[in-house]
């Protein structure tokens, strides 16, 4: 039975001390401040809006929000962002995604200040992380790694596959997962051969979308597993990539969900938004 990797307590462990970093910064007369902006209606967008706004009060950032109408123009976006970027008030911008159809995505993305780029986006801070001298890091694989930090869980020499080649995700992890000397492997919906892949794997990262997608046959005795999916399952129920009740019986580690990943990937903002204070 798998020994769960629990995203709620790494969490709490690590906003303890994003706090007492805001608080010395406050000290020092320092302020830090995150701006999010949201354009329309999206009401998952909403809720992680929300979360990360009261994220923000727990640990002594100031949160700006600018909600913005679902017809705003590009031109008008890009002039916001534009403003925030020569704001003094403000460290780290968020542009939350997805944007309406009518707006470039990476036109918006390239416009938010590299320095202020606590998503990890930018293609500077994207160019950065491939040569393994960066500043901020995409939320979510980092906090991945501060999960396996957490545990004592060490990639060195392990045998890493990562399912999904995100930008967001699959992309980025693998960069983290070789800078801390793994043997790196990504995996894709071209893969031939997908189980035996998998079946490699010490630690197995499952990021493809696709509810209990990896199942206990794909998964070698005694792999970690981490599930960054976030889906429903035909009940309704939130579940993850992972087949939990499967993979739990063959894993020795498992992040579950919910409760695993998500709660890690706000924090990881926190944390860049209080490293763009510092460096």
């Amino acid at each position: 039975m798998a020994e769960i990797i629990s995203g709620k307590a790494v969490s709490a462990a690590k906003r303890e001390e994003i706090k007492n970093r805001v608080a010395e910064l406050n000290s020092k007369g320092k302020q830090v401040g995150l701006a999010v902006i949201i354009v329309g209606n999206n009401s998952a967008s909403r809720v992680y809006v929300n979360n990360k706004k009261k994220a923000c009060e727990e640990v002594g950032i100031n949160s700006y929000e600018y909600a913005l109408p679902e017809e705003t123009t590009q031109e008008e976006l890009l002039e916001l962002i534009k403003d925030l970027n020569t704001n003094d008030e403000v460290n780290g911008i968020l542009c939350q995604l997805p944007l309406p159809s009518h707006i470039d995505e990476q036109a918006v993305i390239n416009a938010i200040d590299h320095k202020k780029d606590v998503d990890a986006f930018h293609p500077f801070n994207v160019g950065h992380i491939m040569i393994g001298d960066y500043t901020f890091l995409p939320c979510t694989p980092a906090g991945i790694m501060e999960m396996l930090k957490y545990y004592n869980i060490s990639v060195s020499g392990k045998k890493c596959v990562v399912i999904g080649r995100s930008n967001i995700v699959g992309k980025p992890m693998a960069m983290l997962l070789l800078k801390e000397n793994g043997t790196v492997e990504i995996c894709h919906s071209r893969t031939e051969n997908l189980k035996e892949e998998t079946l490699t794997a010490d630690i197995l990262v499952a990021a493809v979308g696709k509810a209990d997608f990896v199942t206990a046959d794909m998964v070698k005795d005694g792999a970690v597993v981490i599930d960054v999916g976030m889906n429903r399952n035909k009940e309704g129920k939130l579940c993850g990539d992972v087949c939990y009740e499967e993979v739990e019986k063959k894993a020795s580690f498992i992040t579950p969900v919910p409760g695993g990943v998500g709660p890690m990937t706000i924090t990881m903002l926190l944390e860049n938004t209080v490293r763009a204070v510092e460096i």
